[in-house]
C-alpha cells in the first residue's frame, strides 16, 4: 500500500494505491472516507476479490494511521466523501 507524492494541485482526496510486487502507475486505487471506510475506485491491479477484501479490511483497521501520514506529508486531508 502506498501513495504517490505528486497527487496534483490541489491534492486529490485521500487514497492509497495497491499493487502486487512493486508500485506501478496504474495500480488499484482506494479512497478513504471521513469515517475511515475504504471505497474501491478501481481494481486495475486485478487483485482477486478475496485478497482485495482483506486489504480493504486492513486499510479500514489502520485508516487513522494512513490519514495521519497523509496529513504529515501533504499538510492537509481532503476526503472523497
Amino acid at each position: 500500500m502506498y501513495f504517490w507524492t505528486n497527487e496534483g494541485e490541489p491534492n486529490e482526496p485521500i487514497h492509497v494505491h495497491i499493487a502486487v510486487g512493486r508500485a506501478v502507475a496504474n495500480a488499484t486505487k482506494i479512497w478513504i472516507t471521513r469515517d475511515g471506510k475504504a471505497i474501491v475506485e478501481n481494481n486495475n491491479s486485478r487483485i482477486p476479490d478475496k485478497g482485495l477484501r482483506r486489504l480493504i479490511e486492513a486499510i479500514e483497521k489502520d485508516s487513522e494511521i494512513v490519514i495521519e501520514e497523509w496529513r504529515k506529508y501533504f499538510g492537509e486531508v481532503r476526503y472523497f466523501c
